[in-house]
């Protein structure tokens, strides 16, 4: 991996304050709540798949598909990788290796898979972390075993806590549903909120994760700006995304696979086939990992570097505001 490019301090921050100042002006402000995303202020134009579009339309097609494509997510998503993407994102939870009292912001995770992992495996953790200290003393009493077991419970993640933001609603709604089936309350919000304009305070979490999401941010620049605001110094930030397979072979039985049997998995599965066509030709869009690292260094993270899954096909992006 090449070394990370010197970053201009605070250039990002200048740029970031001048921009909100501007849709403050324009009457956009901060998105939060139940709003859908604002159209835009320039009216410029992006790339919806393969299409050119105007940014307002991306926006509000992004979040019809995702609207579309939530209760039937999780099934797609096994589909589609034979469940490989439930190694990737337990490879991205070992990278974060959170420590108790971690604030972790994870941004587009509506179905709560990142968030779910996390609380995992701060409790499994803690609780490593208990049995080794009752190993240590071998001459308490049951009474006290038992003591420090309950203890040990009722502060389970150490006062870790993970906040879900999602801009559409429709998958926060599958994700809290999962929650109570899967028994996670304790460390846990649900915040509807857009990539690009979060609304938190400055310097407010240690971790940002970001899984299979940002491809699909309209200004992917910004929502980097936005992610190294709301990171406390020494943050981290970690993003799983889609990236260019290495390999030409892969790459070309990747490509098959892509276009012919996704979006036929899409139309069987879920009933649309339009959805997961354009999914498709996200990834296919979506900057490579150097140019991605560049766009990450250019927001003012440092110590950037990326590692690749499965020959490309996936890369996970790691950077800190130091």
């Amino acid at each position: 991996m090449a070394a990370p490019m010197a970053a201009l301090p605070g250039r990002a921050l200048r740029a970031y304050q001048g921009q909100r100042l501007l849709r403050l002006w324009l009457g956009r402000g901060v998105c939060g709540g139940a709003r859908r995303p604002a159209a835009a202020a320039n009216g410029g134009e992006t790339h919806f798949g393969f299409q050119t579009v105007s940014e307002a339309e991306k926006g509000e097609k992004v979040y019809q598909i995702f609207k579309n494509v939530a209760k039937k997510y999780d099934l797609m998503n096994d589909s589609m990788s034979l469940g490989i993407h439930r190694v990737w994102k337990d490879i991205l939870l070992r990278q974060m290796n959170p420590y108790p009292g971690t604030q972790l912001l994870d941004v587009a995770g509506g179905t709560g898979d990142i968030a779910f992992r996390f609380i995992h495996y701060v409790h499994s953790q803690r609780e490593h972390r208990a049995r080794q200290k009752l190993r240590s003393h071998q001459n308490l009493s049951w009474q006290e075993i038992t003591k420090l077991y309950q203890e040990e419970e009722h502060k389970s993640l150490g006062g870790s806590h993970v906040v879900v933001c999602d801009i559409n609603e429709e998958m926060l709604k599958v994700g809290k549903q999962k929650s109570q089936q899967l028994g996670y309350s304790e460390g846990l919000s649900w915040v509807v909120g857009n990539a690009e304009e979060l609304p938190f305070n400055d310097n407010s979490f240690d971790v940002y994760t970001i899984a299979f999401g940002i491809r699909n941010v309209t200004h992917i620049d910004q929502a980097l700006q936005e992610a190294y605001r709301v990171l406390k110094p020494g943050g981290r930030f970690l993003c799983l995304e889609f990236s260019h397979v290495n390999n030409s072979l892969i790459s070309s039985l990747y490509d098959l696979y892509s276009f012919q049997v996704i979006p036929v998995l899409g139309e069987v599965i879920a009933g649309d086939w339009k959805s997961y066509q354009y999914l498709v030709e996200s990834i296919r869009r979506f900057p490579a990992q150097e140019e991605f690292k560049e766009m990450i260094e250019d927001a003012d993270f440092l110590k950037v570097e990326y590692q690749n899954l499965a020959s490309g096909i996936v890369a996970i992006h790691s950077g800190f505001k130091l």
